[in-house]
């Protein structure tokens, strides 16, 4: 175990050439980040989820029920040991055979069964109270902590000039403002990471799994090899954009639709402009050529600037995703009636879009049955799409 970690904490890997870790040791004079700081982000993690609970069920939820948004689920399926047997162990969307298979073994016709599985499928969604409620500790946080950030930074250096973030590096010393932001910014995405075992499994899972391991892995990797400036400036812009998508989702959920629609513009104007302009710009300038004037190229510099310029290439794909939405609303000519959280990218992630489970064309009939899940309409909306970027 001695000689593995000796060789993941290479100096040579990590460090600059002729800077050791010796070099970067506490002192009565500085304070550097040092790898174990970032293990009390475990267990505060586990108080921000516990914090949580506490706020959807005393906070968030008496405001949803406010904007009147109901309490109670989609309508459940009845109790069907058969059915219950194939919806579990064998698939949740039978097809034609399996269906005619059914209806003879239950005497039951095709419609009604196929109506069991939809109602079956949506138990397992989270119910418009419990997105609201959860939308609602987001925006909380992200507008607490992008607020802190702001006005943390406006008193920095290295927000007017980035250069800062290279001069005299690494031994530039840790301020408890850095500290602070950095351990509660990976506290908070490692309470998302442990509550996706405990929420309603939604589709996205993996992908929001792997999403918030990067995101976590982003903020370490900064934090240990101390580009903590560069790394305020990353997160600080990236969670300008998820303030506004959680109170568009919020304003989904609670059927205000202008509103809804104008939040949402708003964030994609600022998610475009931040992502393809600020970000490139501001933050991949100073990471790619002034660091490299000032500090010069070593191997964990690569990493870092490889795994910054793969995030540039994931702006520039979701960036894409909202422009595309955003012109097939427009070119419908139903810009009015528009929700884009049920068609378009939305977090930090995700893609909001209602229920995807539909009868077949010459069932439509029976859809008012599903508790507004048509595709293309209704204002229950489910995560189902790649998570939008939070990554820092």
């Amino acid at each position: 175990m001695a000689g593995i970690l000796a060789w993941f904490w290479n100096e040579r890997f990590w460090l600059p050439h002729n800077v050791t870790w010796a070099d970067l040791k506490n002192t009565e004079e500085a304070t550097f980040p040092q790898a174990e700081d970032l293990y009390l982000a475990c267990p505060l993690a586990f108080c921000i989820f516990m914090i949580r609970l506490v706020f959807e069920r005393f906070i968030a939820r008496p405001c949803a029920m406010g904007v009147k948004i109901q309490a109670n689920g989609p309508q459940k399926a009845q109790p069907n040991a058969i059915l219950e047997k194939v919806f579990t162990a064998i698939t949740k969307h039978p097809d034609e055979k399996r269906l005619e298979g059914l209806s003879k073994q239950l005497d039951w016709d095709v419609r009604t069964i196929q109506r069991w599985f939809r109602q079956r499928r949506n138990q397992e969604k989270p119910s418009t109270l419990a997105r609201f409620c959860e939308s609602m500790w987001r925006f909380t946080f992200y507008l607490y902590i992008f607020t802190y950030g702001v006005r943390f930074l406006k008193k920095t250096p290295w927000l007017w000039n980035t250069k800062e973030c290279w001069y005299n590096y690494p031994y530039q010393p840790l301020t408890v403002d850095i500290h602070y932001y950095y351990i509660l910014e990976l506290s908070f995405y490692l309470s998302l990471l442990f509550s996706q075992f405990t929420d309603i499994r939604r589709k996205d899972f993996l992908i929001m799994f792997l999403h918030h391991v990067a995101t976590i892995s982003l903020i370490t990797f900064s934090y240990v090899n101390n580009m903590a400036r560069v790394g305020t400036l990353v997160m600080c812009l990236h969670d300008a954009a998820d303030v506004l998508i959680e109170a568009a989702k919020m304003a989904n959920y609670a059927k205000y639709q202008i509103l809804c629609n104008l939040l949402f513009a708003m964030f994609a104007i600022l998610f475009i402009s931040s992502r393809l302009g600020v970000y490139p710009i501001w933050i991949l300038n100073t990471t790619l050529f002034e660091s490299w004037e000032i500090v010069g190229p070593y191997p964990s510099w690569w990493v870092f600037n490889l795994l910054l310029i793969l995030l540039q290439l994931l702006h520039s794909f979701w960036s894409y995703l909202i422009v595309k939405t955003a012109c097939r609303a427009i070119s419908k000519g139903k810009v009015g009636k528009w929700n884009p959280l049920h068609v378009s990218k939305d977090d930090h992630s995700d893609i909001e879009s209602s229920s995807d489970e539909d009868d077949s064309p010459k069932h439509k009939h029976h859809s008012s049955t599903t508790n507004g899940t048509n595709k293309n309409h209704g204002t229950n909306g489910y995560l189902t799409g790649a998570p939008y970027p939070d990554e820092h």
